[in-house]
């Protein structure tokens, strides 16, 4: 049940952080989002009743066992290194905003 469930997150989420909340490198992806202003779904698996069994069927999925691991568009696109590496080559707003998580300001 754990891998239908976390492809339904993805699916139903432009962007999904699978994070624990006491882990520094999900609070840095998450507070990069914060500062981008994306909508994005946070799943806590520290805090889920079935969080271990989310956390493996990632690993199943992705090939990536730790946390957080970041999709975007339904697409995986890694842990913080990976996300913070695309901030600064300037790819990650522009895959937020093709996925509809950011708007681009008018202003």
């Amino acid at each position: 049940m754990a891998l239908p469930k976390a492809k339904e997150i993805v699916s139903s989420n432009s962007v999904v952080v699978f994070s624990k909340t006491y882990c520094p490198f999900c609070v840095e992806v998450k507070k990069l989002f914060g500062s981008l202003d994306a909508n994005y779904k946070v799943f806590e698996l520290d805090t889920e009743p079935d969080g271990t069994e989310i956390q493996a069927a990632l690993l199943q999925w992705t090939g990536q066992r730790t946390v957080p691991n970041v999709f975007i568009g339904g697409n995986h696109i890694g842990g913080c290194d990976d996300t913070t590496n695309l901030h600064n080559q300037g790819k990650l707003v522009p895959l937020l905003t093709s996925a509809g998580a950011v708007t681009k300001s008018t202003a």
